[in-house]
């Protein structure tokens, strides 16, 4: 009878394990089972942060309303001889020609932050198209430059954007650093959250027309410089080629 007990809990391993076999046979061949299996996930993510041993960060503003700061800002960045990159929305792009102009003329990266500021992950494929092929048209026909920078609306995202941008040469990019500027908080307080959470490779988060922004650039720029970190756009801190995302959205040098 042990024998029979053996054996018959020998087969059951047996069978469990070609069922084993069997399912994840078909996991490869169509993905979704193994991601379950194994916890795999096929979800696309932009770039947070860049994985450097330089102690550079790059900073960046978003655009969407009012401009009556973007020139302060910009006298601001060049007093400190720092590059910044400018996520513009189409819709501020029409209004603000001129501002835009003046970006690009002054040495400073621009890249799309859409074309109406919705949230990207809600709309349709085609419309995800429009968004970005749009909102690239208005800045290149001020600008003549490639736009090879995108940062969705609100931070929202999911694979169709993501494969979107990567078949229009666009590189998605987040952010590590959010200074919460767009909360009305004082320059002291953005600095503070700024310089304690930045390291090699931070991308900073701020807004063109925060209530503090030209003091809060200032301040954050004087203490990051003290502190020894390079300040720059984020075109140039970002891999361009062979590289990789990793889960957490850190940019690897492949």
């Amino acid at each position: 009878m042990p024998f029979c007990v053996i054996k018959s809990r020998t087969i059951k391993i047996f069978l469990a394990m070609v069922a084993v076999v069997i399912l994840l046979a078909v996991s490869f061949e169509g993905g979704s089972c193994a991601q379950v299996w194994f916890g795999y996930s096929t979800r696309l993510v932009p770039v947070y942060r860049v994985d450097t041993q330089n102690k550079q960060v790059a900073i960046s503003y978003d655009a969407a309303w009012g401009a009556d700061k973007t020139e302060e800002i910009m006298a601001v960045l060049k007093e400190f001889n720092v590059g910044a990159t400018f996520f513009l929305v189409g819709f501020w792009v029409d209004k603000y020609p001129e501002m835009v102009k003046a970006i690009d003329q002054n040495g400073f990266e621009i890249g799309t932050h859409s074309n109406t500021h919705p949230d990207m992950a809600k709309i349709s494929s085609e419309n995800i198209t429009k968004e970005l092929d749009i909102s690239i048209e208005k800045i290149k026909a001020i600008t003549n430059r490639e736009v090879t920078l995108f940062r969705p609306p609100y931070g929202s995202y999911n694979n169709s954007l993501i494969n979107a941008c990567s078949s229009r040469g666009l590189i998605p990019i987040q952010w590590d650093v959010d200074s919460l500027d767009w909360k009305g908080l004082s320059a002291v307080d953005v600095t503070t959250r700024v310089v304690s959470r930045v390291q090699n490779g931070s991308i900073i988060l701020m807004h063109n027309n925060a209530d503090n922004v030209v003091e809060s650039t200032r301040m954050v720029l004087e203490r990051l410089i003290k502190e020894g970190y390079s300040v720059t756009s984020i075109g140039e801190l970002v891999y361009h080629s062979n590289y990789s995302i990793d889960n957490n959205g850190v940019q690897h040098l492949n």
